[in-house]
């Protein structure tokens, strides 16, 4: 899902190769009904992996050690909300 600025057929084509399918609206359309709920999920799980500096600042340099990281945050996340 993602904004009308992406709506271009290179980026479509890319989502495709990757086994996804786009859902964007193309420009001068209405805008599709419900995608605001859906990418707030989205927007929201980005801000609170921005918490941990050490993932929204990318200090590691090698992908294995960042990707554990995040897998971490995420599992911290879980676990910050089970406990409530």
């Amino acid at each position: 899902m993602a904004d009308k600025g992406y709506s271009s057929e290179a980026f479509r084509q890319a989502c495709r190769e990757r086994g996804t399918e786009p859902i964007i609206a193309k420009p001068k359309t209405p805008n599709i009904k419900g995608l605001g709920k859906l990418r707030y999920v989205v927007e929201q799980t980005f801000a609170l992996l921005h918490q941990f500096r050490r993932i929204a600042i990318r200090w590691e340099r090698r992908l294995d050690i960042h990707d554990s990281l995040v897998s971490l945050a995420c599992a911290m996340i879980c676990w910050r909300r089970l406990i409530k």
